[in-house]
Parts: structure tokens; sequence; C-alpha cells
């Protein structure tokens, strides 16, 4: 029996190793003749040592079918003096191919197995260089959904075939027609780092997806037919592979203690179902004072039960260093006088289990920043969701779940916080939260039932015979075909 290794290779980035993670499980599982290398990358701007931690008894790691290998810390290039800001991921990137190769020859190939290609993250397409030196494949694993691939190969065309560079770009009320949008794009909510200085480093990652073997995307069929089929039939883009939703619903990441967890669900066992709202940013989601007094009265005036994750914006990022938000030490301080006396019925906590909460049948709805993996965590509860993007390509989702999809209401789709200067270019008024959330938690607006029945098509999917376990199949099985011709 011909077995064959994957070389994963993920940003260690929460929401791009944990579905980089989850595939690889499912790939172990779906075909015993399959092992995986995950490659971790030590890096001072990014701490996932808590989730790797939480892998250490699952049985795919038990059993070797799936390995970390942790690679050596880089020096910082060209000289670069140790208090100076961290080297961008793609220097280290570039950097690290050397390493990358030989230590994919020296620990990944066990015997009697054979190398059959790398599966990068979709910014680590640079490493596809290695995959060339080797002879052998590249996939790339885009982490968030088709909408956004096509969007960004969409720019990517117009810079190197037309001379329009969007980065360049002036008119800040423009909207743009991207083929597989059925609605104009404002220029607003385009992905901060396509729009501004790295943008053209992003567009640079998308011109080389062109060159990979194929394209496996957490998204599924059922949610984004209008955008995978226009890029299907693209000849000039890798054949596709819709797998999504690459979930975690089973495992929390233990950030915070068991503790805190059943604290949380023994407060929302004593509330009527689909009652509470739930708010949640993200890993990096905080907000400074004047609007989290805004969110606070909106959340009054709204008289809904809610459950709210408010973390306390770090002090400004060291040395070019994003660090993660914390918990408040005392909310008094930071919410409006009397407000947690007044909200008695609803509960205010830091760090959230977010998979529990949402699976919870007292959760009636979800504010959320529109992170990709929140999002199909949502779909797969069958929660309808209230859009506040922060950061990176939310905007766009949220866009799409309102605009395109009509399976979340807005509160702002044009929200923006930058995470280096500690602050966001809007105020998000009271009242806008209040009818949002009012919005958000009608059971007559149709966003509930459109909701459920994005929940069941998305399991569905990922049943056998469906077309996200269909679509995997075909992947393993060009896999192995590829193999046969490298």
């Amino acid at each position: 029996m011909t077995k064959l290794e994957l070389v994963f290779v993920p940003m260690p980035a929460m929401g791009h190793i944990t579905p980089m993670v989850e595939l690889a499980k499912r790939l172990v599982r779906r075909d015993e003749r399959i092992s995986i290398t995950i490659l971790l990358f030590k890096l001072p701007m990014f701490d996932i040592s808590s989730y790797i931690k939480t892998l250490d008894a699952d049985p795919y790691f038990l059993n070797k079918r799936i390995e970390f290998l942790q690679l050596p810390e880089q020096e910082k290039p060209n000289g670069q003096a140790p208090s100076a800001a961290p080297p961008d991921f793609q220097q280290i990137l570039i950097q690290s191919r050397p390493v990358i190769k030989q230590y994919v020859e020296e620990h990944a190939i066990g015997s009697g197995t054979r190398l059959a290609g790398f599966v990068v993250d979709l910014f680590c397409s640079s490493v596809m260089a290695v995959a060339d030196e080797l002879s052998i494949p590249s996939y790339i694993l885009f982490a968030s959904g088709s909408s956004l691939l096509s969007l960004l190969l969409h720019f990517q065309h117009l810079r190197d075939n037309q001379g329009i560079d969007i980065t360049q770009w002036e008119d800040q009320d423009a909207e743009f027609h991207i083929p597989v949008f059925r609605n104009p794009v404002p220029y607003k909510l385009l992905p901060g780092r396509l729009v501004g200085k790295d943008g053209g480093s992003l567009m640079d990652q998308a011109k080389r997806y062109r060159d990979a073997k194929g394209i496996i995307i957490n998204t599924f069929e059922e949610l984004e037919s209008q955008a995978i089929g226009t890029l299907s039939e693209d000849p000039k883009v890798p054949k596709l592979y819709p797998v999504g939703p690459i979930v975690n619903v089973d495992a929390q990441i233990k950030e915070g203690n068991e503790a805190q967890k059943d604290d949380i669900i023994r407060w929302l066992d004593r509330q009527p179902p689909a009652s509470v709202v739930f708010l949640c940013f993200g890993s990096m989601g905080s907000f400074l004072q004047d609007q989290v007094i805004q969110m606070a009265k909106g959340l009054e005036q709204s008289g809904q039960r809610f459950l709210w994750s408010l973390r306390q914006p770090p002090s400004l990022a060291k040395g070019g260093k994003p660090e993660p938000p914390r918990d408040y030490g005392d909310l008094e301080s930071v919410l409006p006088e009397g407000f947690l006396e007044r909200m008695a019925n609803s509960k205010i906590i830091g760090w959230a289990p977010q998979v529990a909460i949402l699976s919870h049948p007292a959760v009636g709805g979800f504010v959320s920043h529109c992170g990709w993996n929140s999002t199909l965590e949502s779909l797969w509860f069958g929660v309808p969701v209230a859009t506040w993007p922060l950061y990176a390509e939310q905007q766009i989702n949220a866009f799409q779940l309102v605009k395109e999809q009509g399976i979340a209401v807005e509160i702002r789709m044009d929200f923006m916080w930058d995470q280096l200067k500690g602050k966001s270019n809007v105020l998000v008024e009271a009242n806008v939260i209040e009818k949002g959330v009012r919005e958000l938690m009608n059971k007559e607006n149709g966003v509930r039932s459109k909701a459920k029945k994005v929940s069941e098509a998305g399991r569905k999917a990922t049943e056998e015979g469906g077309s996200s376990y269909t679509s995997l199949g075909r992947f393993i099985e060009d896999v192995f075909k590829n193999n046969e011709k490298s």
C-alpha cells in the first residue's frame, strides 16, 4: 500500500492554524494511507502554545498520523538589532526556506512513505518555492471564503494585466464591480492590507496562487455557489476544493479555566431559549472606553439579555508586536455608573469559550467581528449574526453576509480597528447598536430562518455524499494521481 506524506505550512496565528489542523484530521480520518507533518514557526508575535497543548491527547497526534515539527527560530535578517521591531512574517518565510527544505528532507518522510506535496497557508505561498525544488506539488489552503479569494485574484489581475493598482486608488467613495458579487463593493470595505502599503505583497501572494496545483477553500457550495462556480470556470485559476465548513466544534482552547467555562454555561442554562445576545470579537478584539460606554448604553436600551465578552485593549504594541487583549480587573471603572446593577439579568465576561456558547440553546444572536472562523461557527449552529468587523478581511465578510447572502443584520460594516495605533475610524453610537441588536433578536425578520437553513446545508455538506465530503475525496484522489506523475 502506497503511503503518502503531506507537509502543512500554516501561519502560526489562531485563525490560520486551527482550520489547518482540522483539515489534517479530516484527511487522515478519511484515508489511512495519508500522514501529515505540520511545520511550526517560533515567532514572538504569535503564541499558540496553549492551543498546541490541547492536542496532546488527540488520537491522531498520539498515533503519529499527524505530527508537529518545530522549526528553529530564525535570527533577524540584515543584522537587525534584538530590540528592533520584529521582522515581517514574509521575511521570516523567505529566510526559513533552506531550513524548511532541510527539515522536510530529514524529518518529514518516514520509512516507506513518499512526500506527496505541500499544503500552504494563504499567507505562506512563498514556501511553494521549496516544493518546486523538491519537485512536488503545492496546494493552497485558503482559510477564508471563495468570495474573498475571487476579490484578491480580481485585483491581482487588474494590477498585472491592466495596470490598475488598487493600492494607489484615491477615490474613497468608489465602488467596484467584482464578478462574483451581485452588488458593487465599496472601496472602504476592502481589506486594509490590500489597499495599504502591504497591498502589493498581498497581490503577490494571489499571483502565486495561480501556480498551485489546487486551492482548498474553507467554504461549501451551498453557501457560495456563485463564487465557486465563477472561479471554477476560469482557466487561469487552479482546481478548487471547497471542503468546509472546517470548524472545531468538539474542543475548546483552555485559555481560561474550566471554572470560568462552567460558570458561563450554568448561567446560560438558567436563560430561556434563544433569549441571549452573545457579543464576542475574537482573540484580538477590544474597544476603547468611549466605545464601550456606547455599547453598554445600546445594550441597555435594547432591552435584551446579553452575554458580553468585554476585554481590555493592550497597551500600544511594543516594538511593533500586536499584543492580545486581557480581561478587565475592574469592570465598573469602564462601564456607565450603575450599569452592572441595572443589567443584573445579563452577564459580562472576559475570555469566552465561543463554540460552547454558540452551541447553547439559550443563545439567540451573535454580535460578531465576522472573522471567517467565527462566521462558520455561527452558521454551523444556526445563530444569526449582527456584523461589527474590526480588521483584516472582516469588512468584506460582513458585506457578504448582509448584502450578498441576507443571513446577517448590520450594526456597522465599515468599522475598522488599527491594532498598532490602538484606535478605530468611527465611534458607533448607542442608538445604532440598539437598533442592530433589536433587529438581530426579531424573530420575524427572516434572518433567523435563513441562518437555520444555511446551518442544515453546511452540516449536510460535510456528511457522506455531501458537496464538501465529495470535494475532499476528489482532493485525496488528485494527491495520489499527482504523486504518480511527479
